[in-house]
Parts: C-alpha cells; sequence; structure tokens
C-alpha cells in the first residue's frame, strides 16, 4: 500500500530555538515522506521503486533536511544530517550516559570523538 504523509509542522516547534532540544529542523513548514508496506516478496521491486520514485519526485521541495523518526537504515550520515548543529552535543552526551552504546537500536549516535568524523561502528 503507498502512501504520501504530508504533516504540517511549525507553530510552536518554530519558536523554540535550535540549539534547545536536538530537533534542528524547526524552520520546516511541513514533514513530508513516502511510504510503501507491503506482504508479499514477489512486490519488492515494485514497491520499492515508487517510494524512490516518489521521493525523487518531491525532493526539489525539500529543505534537505531528515526528521530522525522518519529514518530506516540510511546510515550514520543521515542520523548527523538529522539533527546538524546539534550532533557534537548528543555525541558528548552519549560518552558520558551511554558509552557501551547500549541504547543502539535506534537511529544511533554512536558514542566516539566528540569532534571529527572518524567514529568507528561498534556491534555489541
Amino acid at each position: 500500500m503507498p502512501l504520501l504523509v504530508l504533516k504540517q509542522v511549525g507553530g510552536a516547534i518554530a519558536r523554540v530555538p535550535r540549539t534547545e532540544t536536538p530537533y534542528v529542523n524547526r524552520d520546516a513548514l511541513y514533514d513530508c515522506f513516502p511510504i510503501s508496506i507491503w506482504d508479499d516478496p514477489a512486490d519488492d521491486e515494485a514497491n520499492v521503486r515508487w517510494a524512490r520514485e516518489t521521493w525523487d519526485a518531491i525532493r526539489p521541495f525539500s529543505t534537505g533536511a531528515v526528521y530522525a523518526n522518519n529514518l530506516g537504515g540510511e546510515g550514520e550520515d543521515r542520523v548527523r544530517a538529522a539533527y546538524g548543529e546539534n550532533y557534537q552535543r548528543l555525541v558528548e552526551i552519549k560518552n558520558k550516559y551511554d558509552p557501551a552504546n547500549f541504547f543502539r537500536l535506534n537511529q544511533n549516535v554512536r558514542p566516539g570523538p566528540v569532534r571529527g568524523l572518524n567514529i568507528e561502528s561498534t556491534d555489541i
């Protein structure tokens, strides 16, 4: 079942400074993303194609940012994009409270160097 989710954001969200919480996309007016849900593996190609083509069609109207809760397995670069300028502060918090990366089954901010991009993946 293909869906195009469109949620209005802004309002109270936009009145909070970007550095007050991890969420930085406070200037966005809408959150929009395609979802494709199916059961039959024979439908994989068609559904994946639909989601990618739909995203390609709406991408020019995007801010280029991403909301962390909308991420799947796109990788660390997209997680960094979700938190933007607040990412390094989240690494500092992760280093302090979860250095073993116990809470890693989400859109993970991994513990590691506070500055720089050389963060190694660790599966526990």
